[in-house]
């Protein structure tokens, strides 16, 4: 789970309790949208709410609680955030051996050494994770670090057959992958195509057109037929590679073999694949606005200097940006004028349930409840009124309307005395 409340952390895992071994809690998550969402890698600094949402769970759940962290620069810090873990009533702790910082391009190596130095001072069991790409670096992070066990992301992706310690054809892997997504529907397409794009990696590099049809099939049925072409064409290559030992693009098996995927080093910035600065191609109008742009962007990020590049005149400073008062229930910008001091979502919330309104906001609760009430009892009153005058209709005595058949009949005496 990734969560950032305890008590709907708990209600979660309490819905999951009886159908799992464990309750996992994400806390290792660099990604945006967990930034955004403020939850994964983004609360290793708010030890309190961590310390209560594990506490909770470990008194309510009926089964373990465990967690998964990434690591501080500091050994010291890191192995007291695993120690307070522990203490709040983690029962298993995972440790991925990079920083917050440490992804994308810059994933670059884990620290065994901030895995060891928690393995030493914690009593429950540890799990390492990172730089695990073949069997033989598992059973050396175990050596080296003494954990209990090992965990791999990116490497089983590519080849999930690591922890066997064999590399099959990625065609058999493929067909293993889609036998068990066809015996357990339903399966989101999008995500069996990121694991075939995951374990194909190398050999769609080669075979663009395979690609391209991946990208767009929109059945699983079309997806085996990308399967079995690709399956074909390996082969086929296989047949035609026999007795050659020389491998592509530095890779350490063909192509179509489960092999790891080894990220690129982010080139410097300003250098083209030739050596050359490429900061030289640059015209002198170009680098005079960047030139007129250094002093200010000092403190700002290479994203935030690239918007500035793009909209001069907008201000980037985080010290001049407006201050906007806060929510007093979930933080975000509160609106001027609420009458309840709210964001516009929580304000309708609060209108709602109480029937209430908020001109700042456009809510009419109030209004459009007063305004049917009215409309209810004008109704009810004509209905009343209703009912009590008299219905009309022939032979009637005291009907105001005369019979359509005696004022026909009058009318054509009229005419046959004339």
């Amino acid at each position: 789970f990734c969560a950032n409340d305890p008590e709907v952390f708990l209600q979660a895992a309490l819905l999951a309790q009886d159908y799992c071994d464990a309750i996992d809690l994400n806390l290792g998550c660099p990604q945006m949208i967990a930034k955004r969402g403020h939850y994964g890698v983004f609360l290793q600094d708010e030890w309190d709410l961590l310390e209560r949402m594990v506490r909770q769970a470990n008194e309510k759940l009926s089964v373990p609680i465990t967690c998964k962290i990434r690591v501080f620069k500091e050994v010291e810090k890191t192995v007291c955030y695993a120690q307070m873990l522990e203490k709040a009533g983690c029962q298993l702790l995972t440790v991925h051996g990079r920083t917050k910082d440490q992804k994308g391009a810059l994933t670059g190596m884990a620290s065994w050494e901030h895995i060891g130095a928690v393995r030493r001072a914690v009593s429950i069991p540890v799990f390492a994770n990172g730089n695990i790409q073949h069997l033989s670096d598992v059973e050396r992070c175990i050596q080296e670090t003494g954990v209990q066990g090992v965990m791999s992301a990116e490497g089983n992706l590519h080849n999930p057959a690591l922890f066997e310690g064999r590399s099959p054809p990625v065609w058999e892997m493929a067909e293993e992958y889609l036998e068990v997504v066809n015996q357990h529907p339903p399966c989101s397409l999008s995500y069996v195509r990121a694991h075939l794009f995951k374990l194909w990696h190398h050999t769609l590099q080669i075979h663009q057109d395979l690609r391209e049809e991946l990208a767009k099939v929109k059945t699983l049925q079309a997806l085996a037929e990308v399967s079995r072409h690709l399956k074909q064409r390996c082969q086929e290559e296989m047949a035609k590679a026999q007795g050659v030992e020389e491998k592509e693009g530095g890779l350490p098996f063909p192509h179509w073999i489960c092999q790891p995927y080894v990220r690129p080093v982010p080139k410097q910035p300003g250098v083209n694949s030739t050596g050359q600065n490429s900061e030289g191609k640059k015209t002198g109008s170009q680098k005079r606005a960047l030139e007129d742009l250094d002093e200010a962007a000092d403190n700002l990020s290479k994203n935030q200097q690239k918007k500035r590049s793009r909209n001069p005149h907008k201000n980037f400073c985080p010290e001049q940006k407006p201050k906007y008062l806060k929510c007093e229930q979930c933080g975000n910008p509160k609106g001027n004028k609420c009458v309840f001091n709210l964001c516009r979502g929580c304000c309708k919330k609060k209108a709602f349930k109480e029937v209430a309104d908020c001109p700042s906001h456009g809510l009419r609760f109030k209004t459009k409840a007063e305004r049917w009430k009215a409309e209810k009892d004008g109704q009810m009153e004509g209905k009343v009124s209703e009912s009590l005058v008299p219905k009309s209709g022939k032979g009637s005595c005291n009907s105001s309307q005369p019979d359509p058949f005696t004022v026909h009949n009058s009318e054509c005496l009229e005419e046959s005395k004339d």
